[in-house]
């Protein structure tokens, strides 16, 4: 069988993997500690589920429109508007299975073939994979650990070609889990203006911020960059709702009737009654979000204060998510050749940062428990002062 050649073009997802492997260890009876995937361990708060078992009660299990329920993207464009000030209205908005899916039908409705894809490197390993998935080339610019891991005006500005369409801007990020601050993102913002790009804002971490961060979303910067940006979201992390498969666009109106028309011949509607638990999310309280941001701004301290007495491991403090991404190359080992060795040594695991555009580091996800995070942090000091001697 000859499978189509883009398929070739892409690897397995490595963080679904490694994470796959640490469960099928601990259902075999292995004590592992995990810091592999960007998944909060917290349940889905009550009155979100209660909103879909209502919704089910009431029979919303038929198929429904295919940019999503229209309560939903009311509510989107709503809060859109509240927390950022962007005049978007409900056709302005699709509904997507999962914040993933929504940038691959941004991909599928704007890149053709030799089109430019503009990454900031480290990125969200999903993204380059993407465009190359729609033939387009991914033109990975690197940053350094001395910025934080974030792309200048200048090194975006040198990037640019009459082949870009798209850059991509991920804030808070993963796998870096730093902000970039309102005055950073009006910076960028004037490139992109200036240069008449594209701009995805891919903002599924803007509500877990630490230390008084500040999100400023590309899109609310003024009228010009309101139409040169898309963004891209969901409910998984904020809301502990990474099971329900829930995203969104929200952008040009012509954009977004592309993209719909593109999900009504792939997936059509996104599952009806979870829509009415989204809904929930987004109109009721927000104590939960509150809530589980505080613990992880306390699980950020512990690791990042133990990170950072081990011997050989530089660990900047980041201001958003829950990532960790210390630097490893003192210990001599690539970022793969460590994960290996460190899971089958001590039974942590951990995401190499190679698959993340950067060979040097690697990817702690600190959405765990405080018992994990602490267990964990031993093994690993272990295994680093093994391997240094």
């Amino acid at each position: 069988m000859q499978l189509a050649a883009r398929v070739a073009k892409v690897p397995p997802s490595m963080t679904l993997a490694i994470d796959a492997k640490a469960k099928a260890m601990r259902s075999a009876g292995i004590d592992v500690c995990s810091f592999s995937a960007g998944e909060p361990d917290f349940d889905t708060p009550v009155h979100i589920k209660e909103a879909a078992k209502k919704a089910l009660d009431q029979g919303k299990t038929r198929y429904g429109p295919a940019a999503g329920e229209l309560g939903l993207r009311t509510a989107i464009a709503q809060t859109l508007n509240r927390d950022h000030g962007l005049n978007y209205a409900p056709e302005n908005i699709i509904v997507t299975n999962g914040g993933k899916h929504s940038l691959f039908n941004l991909m599928l409705v704007l890149i053709e073939t030799g089109d430019e894809v503009i990454i900031p490197s480290p990125f969200w390993l999903s993204y380059p994979e993407m465009v190359k998935l729609v033939d387009g080339t991914p033109v990975i610019v690197p940053t350094s650990v001395e910025n934080n891991y974030k792309i200048t005006p200048e090194q975006l500005e040198q990037a640019i070609t009459p082949k870009t369409k798209l850059f991509i801007l991920n804030s808070p990020s993963n796998p870096t889990g730093f902000v970039y601050t309102p005055a950073e993102v009006r910076a960028l913002a004037k490139v992109v203006v200036d240069r008449n790009i594209l701009v995805v804002a891919d903002e599924i971490y803007h509500k877990i911020l630490y230390d008084g961060a500040e999100h400023l979303s590309i899109a609310s910067v003024n009228a010009a960059t309101y139409q040169n940006t898309i963004i891209s979201s969901g409910f998984a992390k904020a809301y502990s709702m990474t099971g329900w498969r829930i995203g969104y666009l929200a952008g040009d109106i012509e954009i977004i009737k592309a993209a719909t028309k593109i999900q009504g011949h792939s997936t059509s509607n996104v599952c009806t009654f979870a829509q009415f638990g989204a809904i929930a999310a987004l109109e009721g309280s927000q104590d939960c979000v509150e809530e589980m941001r505080q613990a992880f701004a306390k699980r950020r301290e512990v690791i990042h204060a133990a990170l950072n007495s081990m011997p050989g491991l530089i660990c900047p403090k980041p201001d958003g998510a829950f990532y960790m991404f210390p630097n490893i190359e003192k210990t001599g080992m690539t970022s793969l050749e460590f994960a290996d060795a460190l899971l089958e040594a001590e039974k942590v695991a951990v995401i190499p940062g190679i698959a993340f555009g950067t060979d040097t580091c690697i990817r702690l996800s600190y959405a765990t428990d405080l018992a994990t995070i602490e267990e964990g942090m031993k093994r690993l000091d272990r295994f680093i002062r093994s391997r240094l001697g």
